[in-house]
């Protein structure tokens, strides 16, 4: 392949991910507003509860495979495909072992019992996740990001229709469960059947590698998983279910735009990984780079948008009944500046092999978030989650900063990203002023706003987006 076909194949697999991520949000966009109105306030908390609960563990146990499988999978060291059926075997192994014995856990906790069934139902969708990992890190290095983005449309659909079916009929909640799953089992399918051929393989020498990259980044996905998801296995052992179901609802909204960043980290890693381990130093500074000011270009005006908004998102989203969860909104979204710096840093040290370092980083916030949550949460309910939160991310951010700036010598230039801030704070305004109107016209005219004034200042340029190349360096020698 030449350097101009792979650059074209590129942008173009950069470019189906951002449309396909926007469909795949406005379809799960589509199934919470479809539970919301048919559970009603308190079994969407259950639905809440199950759903935090399973991503807790499904954090806990993907062991650090995403990362790791996207960093080795960009490296020289071994032949793909051997690697990839090695990867996918230990995955299968612990997603079984870890994920199929977990959810049981749930006995021990003093949740409803129709939660107990749901986690149970749900929890086959999770080990589909964690498959899906594997599957997806394979078309990442084969440039084939297209069958994953048709793979979830097809899941989100098979999501909607059955959501739909089962709230016309008026089932109820465990039905409303069992179709995520279903509709989980369609998008795994899909990426084996569009996968490359594979086989069970267990090589010792390939395995080993996996196991020295996998330990640090294992520990410290763990405690990272404290730190993201204690907050919604704690929060319903102390308030009522409707305040879950606010909590619920509101994260619902800052987990698309996390799921954006992470997207964006997901295609920038393996870029990050390749002029690491080859010593390609300005091309790593110059993705790295990219990968901040391109996440700060999409996720700050959410930011703002979403401060403004909050209320009327929220009623937009899940209904009158759930205008309430527009104040834990306001408050959870602050928490998103957090979440940038550790996604842009923390993907940074891991593909720069730093994994026993960031571990320390994780442990420690996984410990000050567990005594907050403890400790405030019984006090302030899901506002006194929130606001550790907004600690723990804001926690993470600055020192896998300084992580990255040790490590690497990666300092982020900050003038696109105060352009950015100056320009969402100007949006936000505009929209304040009309925000009478119908959130979707509000949505809309932020969209367009935004659009043109990224344009006027040159926040982007073609020559910048080409950045994304680290095989430029190569093809001159």
């Amino acid at each position: 392949m030449t350097f101009m076909s792979q650059t074209k194949q590129i942008y173009q697999n950069t470019l189906v991910q951002l449309v396909g991520k926007i469909i795949s949000t406005v379809l799960g966009l589509a199934v919470v507003a479809i539970m919301t109105r048919s559970l009603g306030v308190e079994k969407f908390g259950w639905y809440a509860t199950a759903t935090g609960f399973l991503q807790f563990i499904g954090i806990f146990c993907d062991f650090g495979f995403t990362v790791v499988s996207a960093n080795m999978l960009s490296r020289p060291d071994f032949d793909k495909k051997s690697l990839f059926n090695n990867l996918f075997t230990l995955r299968l192994i612990s997603a079984l072992l870890f994920q199929g014995i977990l959810p049981f856990t749930i006995f021990f906790f003093p949740y409803p019992f129709e939660i107990k069934l749901a986690v149970l139902i749900t929890a086959i969708s999770f080990i589909n996740v964690s498959i899906n990992q594997i599957f997806i890190a394979s078309l990442q290095t084969q440039l084939k990001m297209h069958l994953q983005s048709i793979g979830e449309i097809i899941g989100r659909i098979i999501l909607v229709i059955g959501a739909l079916l089962i709230a016309k009929n008026s089932f109820g909640f465990l039905p409303m469960m069992a179709v995520i799953t279903v509709s989980s089992c369609f998008y795994t399918g899909y990426l084996w059947y569009k996968n490359e051929k594979f086989k069970l393989e267990i090589d010792k020498q390939i395995s080993k590698a996996i196991f020295i990259q996998l330990w640090p980044t294992a520990l410290a996905v763990i405690f990272n998983a404290i730190y993201l998801q204690g907050d919604r296995v704690i929060l319903p052992l102390y308030v009522s279910q409707t305040d879950v179901s606010f909590y619920g609802a509101a994260y619902r909204v800052l987990d698309i735009i996390i799921q954006v960043s992470s997207m964006i980290m997901g295609i920038m890693t393996p870029l990050l990984a390749f002029t690491w381990s080859r010593q390609i130093m300005s091309d790593f500074k110059k993705n790295a780079q990219l990968a901040f000011d391109l996440l700060m270009t999409l996720l700050i005006p959410m930011v703002f948008g979403a401060f403004v908004l909050a209320e009327p998102i929220m009623r937009f989203v899940a209904g009158a009944d759930f205008v309430g969860a527009g104040k834990i909104l306001q408050i959870l979204i602050i928490s998103i500046f957090g979440v940038c710096f550790g996604m842009v840093f923390g993907h940074l040290t891991l593909a720069i092999n730093k994994q026993r370092q960031v571990f320390w980083v994780y442990l420690s916030d996984a410990l000050l978030s567990l005594i907050g949550y403890f400790i405030f949460i019984p006090k302030f309910g899901m506002f006194g989650a929130a606001y550790v939160t907004i600690f723990s991310e804001f926690y993470a951010g600055a020192f896998l900063l300084f992580l990255a700036y040790r490590y690497s010598g990666f300092f982020p230039k900050l003038f696109t990203f105060l352009k950015i801030l100056f320009l969402s704070l100007l949006m936000s305004i505009l929209v304040y002023n009309l925000r009478n109107e119908h959130v979707l016209i509000l949505i809309s005219l932020a969209g367009l706003f935004y659009t043109l004034g990224a344009i006027t200042l040159k926040i982007f340029s073609r020559d910048s987006l080409l950045q994304l190349i680290p095989f430029n360096k190569l093809n001159k020698n």
